[in-house]
């Protein structure tokens, strides 16, 4: 197929991206190595039509499917070009980039069926939201490597008002589409981009490795039920920066797999780092940690964040039956205002996806540390209530101060165990403990960190 003289002009914006984890001090400090892709097409020469109401589904996928034929020849480039580009959900391919120029929208499409389904993924044994199958993501790609999503901030736009009213109303036969999924795939990145109103998540990595999540925009109405930013999930040499996320749930919610199918599956989510982000969660949490966490999730590293006009601020969530654990967390240089809740850890939170997860399975939460933190219109400062089996641990605070109103309550903490020093208002006596190992722990972590950074 011949390619348009313009279309050559882009082949400089197309590129492979290849993340050296050598020699990294942080997951997000790994520089990508820049390739240019040797070959480009345009959706319109596969006779797509950008005017909002033509379905342009096939026109992806015969693109695609084209463009296959170059992954051992370099790869290539997916041009789409200004205009709204209506498809139903479509499968991307390795050593691609999938670039939207400015004025691109692919507008997800409203009928359901327009979106394949799909098997549930096996660390949670069936659909998040309803048991069975779930609809396939609108862009997604399974077993993947070297794949960008990318653009001149173009735009994805899930069109999700019909399924947050179908999912209100309980008229969905299967879970809830996200708008970007990749599973099991390798050097992944998405970026330059403005995602828009998606039925679940906006993107989902799940069983990923070596992901770039960066100059991202995101957003969803306050009162879109159980919208999520992104998700890492399963995946690990996970980096998020420079973006923007307001959604009506959870803006960054880390998960790793559902009771019994995420024990059995075991991958946790681990090396992942998170920065320079602004944070708004109308009913969720802006950070949420869990609580499909059966895998693990562990070295995380959270550095300067902006929460404002969220409920909760940072929450970790867990329950009984889901085994697993967090650990080794580390979250600094955050600046929290209108909050009702500054920082929250659960050990009752979340429902089972059936009745044979084991009771038994007692999770764990270990080693966090919340430092240099500033709030201001805080409702709560802290609710840290773990369990009576298995407490949570070396909860690590310092250098948090948070304004409160005087007829709040600052601090509620049951089967905890931590240490602090700087903290305003004062702390509950759970975590001011002398217990040598938390806070041997705690000291070390404030040796190797410090106690103060500017955000």
């Amino acid at each position: 197929m011949k390619m348009p003289v313009a279309l050559l002009l882009l082949l400089a914006l197309s590129i492979a991206i290849r993340i050296d984890a050598e020699g990294s001090g942080g997951v997000c400090d790994f520089k990508p190595g820049l390739k240019p892709r040797p070959h480009s097409v345009s959706i319109l020469e596969f006779g797509a039509v950008g005017d909002g109401k033509t379905l342009n589904t096939l026109a992806f996928q015969n693109a695609i499917f084209y463009l296959k034929s170059f992954t051992d020849k370099g790869g290539a480039q997916l041009y789409v070009p200004p205009g709204k580009w209506l498809t139903g959900s479509f499968s991307l391919t390795s050593h691609l980039t999938l670039f939207l120029e400015k004025g691109a929208v692919i507008l997800g499409s409203q009928d359901p069926s327009h979106w394949d389904l799909a098997d549930p993924l096996p660390s949670y044994g069936r659909g998040i939201e309803l048991p069975g199958k779930r609809y396939r993501s609108l862009i997604n790609g399974d077993m993947l490597t070297d794949v960008v999503v990318t653009g001149d901030n173009g735009s994805i736009d899930g069109q999700g008002s019909v399924w947050w009213d179908w999912f209100e109303s309980r008229s969905l036969n299967y879970s809830r589409p996200h708008l970007v999924e990749f599973t099991s795939s390798d050097h992944v990145v998405v970026s330059n981009l403005t995602f828009l109103n998606a039925p679940a998540y906006n993107i989902h990595p799940v069983y990923c490795s070596n992901v770039l999540v960066q100059n991202i925009s995101i957003s969803a109405p306050g009162r879109s039920p159980y919208t999520i930013g992104i998700v890492p999930d399963s995946s690990n040499n996970v980096c998020i920066e420079d973006s923007l996320i307001k959604v009506g749930y959870d803006a960054i919610s880390l998960k790793s797999g559902w009771d019994e199918y995420g024990i059995a599956y075991d991958r946790p989510t681990k090396d992942v780092h998170i920065r320079r982000v602004y944070l708004q969660s109308t009913s969720g949490s802006s950070i949420a940690f869990g609580s499909e966490m059966s895998g693990g999730i562990s070295n995380v590293h959270v550095e300067q964040v902006r929460i404002h006009n969220s409920y909760s601020g940072i929450e970790f969530r867990t329950t009984k039956g889901r085994g697993g654990y967090i650990k080794r967390i580390i979250i600094s240089n955050v600046e929290l205002k209108n909050i009702t809740m500054a920082f929250g850890a659960s050990g009752d939170c979340g429902s089972h996806p059936d009745d044979n997860f084991d009771p038994n399975a007692i999770p764990i939460l270990d080693q966090i540390t919340l430092q240099n933190v500033t709030g201001s219109k805080i409702t709560v400062a802290g609710n840290f209530t773990g369990l009576a089996e298995s407490p949570f641990t070396s909860l690590c605070l310092f250098n948090v101060a948070l304004t409160i109103p005087s007829t709040s309550t600052s601090w509620t903490c049951s089967n905890v165990v931590g240490y602090s020093e700087s903290v305003s208002p004062e702390p509950c006596p759970e975590l001011k403990s002398s217990h040598s190992n938390s806070s041997s722990f705690c000291y070390s972590i404030l040796n190797s960190y410090g106690k103060s950074t500017d955000l």
